[in-house]
Order: structure tokens, then C-alpha cells, then sequence
């Protein structure tokens, strides 16, 4: 590993374009990947629940279910639309979506926008992450939490789930990851993992109390907890006022352009945000604010 990450810096030295590039292309892939994680792992986990609900129930298996194999990787990619299978040269990032017009080649249904933004969005945050890592150990693992957080953000958005699946193996990743200090050290991130879970159970518990109402999900809690794990304790308040600031400025355009503020939010990818915000300019940011105010 440390010879494919020293490969990685001399070329970065030598080719940094051809470096970007390879972000982009590689990003690109990925998003692709985030793109069957969207939307396949929450119907893997409805057929979970379900199965685990009629054992509960003691029903047996409904005729003609169970038998076919759901994952990320079964079966192949098809049209939502017609069901055709999506050939492999049908299946190429960003460029099968352009070259098609954005609709199926088979019944002309439109395919949603989301898969090639997703894709764009995977590959440029590539790009940003190894500009200010670089092609190093830090900077690979700063992708791997990236794209976490893009598909946790997803998947929020759409289905209002932030699924277990992903935040707690990134949460004890981050974890592993800092017993040896790459972002912080592991004291920092086992307080970043308790008081972050703890500070958004402690705001759902006093709303619940104080409306009787619930305000967010135990996967807020969850992602609070990921992202303190990663970046520290320290990096909680930066997460907590940034997530809190977008949400607020979605939420309120939201209304104004008509939506029932009775509907839930998704603050997931309010969250994710301000943790990828703290995981790249966290530091940049409260130095510049200290010198504003004078303190540093």
C-alpha cells in the first residue's frame, strides 16, 4: 500500500493534470457505483425488514418471493421503466447520459438527472479532496468518508433513511483510522463519537418532550456521531452551526416557494455538508474567524 501511495506522489510531482484527471475519471466511476447504492440499498433493507417482520409474525414467505438474489451487485443495472438490462457501453458515467439524451435507448423514458449529477458531484469533490491532501494515505481516506457522506446524503434526501449499513462501519472506520492520529487523535475522535451522538439525542429529546413531537431520526444521531469520530471532538460545533445555518436557509425557501412546513426535512445532508465543509477548510475557516475577532 505505501509503494501504490509513493507510485501516486511521484506522478502527482511530475504529471499533476494527469493526476486531476485520474481523480475525475476514477470519481466518476465511483459516483456510478453511489448511484446503484442509492437506489438499491434501501429496497435491500425494506425486504430485510419485511423478511425479519414475518418471522416476528411467524408468516411464511410469500409464493414466488425470496427466491431471486437484491444486492449491489444482482441483478444487472435495467431500464425502472421498461425493465430492459443497461448494456455495459450504455453505462458509462456522465458520457451514456449525454450521448443518449437522457432517455432510455430501448422505450425513450427519461432517465432521471440525478445519476449523472451524482456522478459529476462524486468526481469533482475527487478532484477537491486530493488538491488539498493530496495523493496521500489522508487524502485517499478523505475520499472514502466523501463518498460516504455523498451517498448517506442521497439516500436521506430520497427516502428520508440514513441506513446503518454505512454509518456505523464509517463510524468505527474513523475510529481505527485515528488510533494512529491521520486526522486526529483517538481521544479526540472517541469523545467526537460519543458527544456527537449524545448532542443530537439530547436536542430530539427535549423537542420530543417539549412539542410531543419528534424532530429527526437516531440516524442523525448516528452521522453526528461518524463525522465526530473522523474529525474530533472539536469539530462538532463547526458541524452542529453550518448544518443548522444550511438547513435553516433550505427550509425557510423551501416554504416560501409553497411547501407544507409540516413536511419533514432531511437534515442528513445538511449534516454530511458541514462535515465535508470541517473535513477540508474546518481549520482554514475558525484560524480566519479567530483573526477577525482579534483573538489569535
Amino acid at each position: 500500500m505505501s509503494e501504490f501511495i509513493g507510485l501516486l506522489i511521484q506522478l502527482h510531482q511530475q504529471y499533476p493534470a494527469a493526476t486531476y484527471g485520474i481523480c475525475l475519471i476514477f470519481g466518476l466511476i465511483i459516483g456510478s457505483f453511489l448511484n446503484v447504492v442509492v437506489h438499491r440499498l434501501p429496497i435491500m433493507l425494506k425486504q430485510a425488514w419485511q423478511t425479519e417482520a414475518r418471522l416476528l409474525l411467524d408468516q411464511n414467505e410469500p409464493v414466488g418471493q425470496g427466491s431471486a438474489k437484491y444486492n449491489l451487485v444482482t441483478p444487472r443495472s435495467a431500464c425502472p421503466a421498461c425493465g430492459q438490462p443497461i448494456s455495459a457501453l450504455h453505462n458509462i458515467p456522465v458520457i451514456s447520459y449525454l450521448l443518449l439524451k437522457g432517455r432510455c435507448r430501448h422505450c425513450q423514458a427519461a432517465i432521471s438527472l440525478r445519476y449523472p449529477l451524482l456522478e459529476l458531484t462524486t468526481g469533482i469533490a475527487t478532484i477537491i479532496v486530493i488538491m488539498l491532501f493530496g495523493p496521500t494515505e489522508k487524502g485517499l481516506l478523505a475520499c472514502l468518508l466523501t463518498y460516504a457522506l455523498i451517498a448517506l446524503s442521497q439516500i436521506d434526501f430520497e427516502t428520508k433513511l440514513l441506513p446503518d449499513d454505512i454509518t456505523l462501519p464509517m463510524l468505527w472506520l474513523g475510529l481505527i483510522v485515528n488510533s494512529s492520529g491521520i486526522f486526529t487523535d483517538l481521544k479526540s475522535a472517541l469523545l467526537g463519537a460519543v458527544l456527537g451522538y449524545l448532542a443530537l439525542w439530547t436536542v430530539y429529546q427535549g423537542f420530543r418532550i417539549a412539542t410531543g413531537k419528534e424532530g429527526m431520526g437516531f440516524g442523525d444521531f448516528k452521522l453526528l456521531a461518524l463525522l465526530g469520530a473522523w474529525l474530533g471532538w472539536q469539530a462538532l460545533p463547526f458541524i452542529i452551526l453550518i448544518s443548522s445555518i444550511l438547513g435553516t436557509l433550505v427550509g425557510v425557501t423551501l416554504i416560501l416557494m409553497g411547501r407544507d412546513r409540516n413536511d419533514a426535512i432531511p437534515f442528513g445532508p445538511y449534516l454530511a455538508a458541514a462535515g465535508w465543509i470541517s473535513l477540508l477548510w474546518g481549520d482554514l475557516i475558525l484560524s480566519r474567524y479567530l483573526q477577525v475577532l482579534n483573538v489569535s
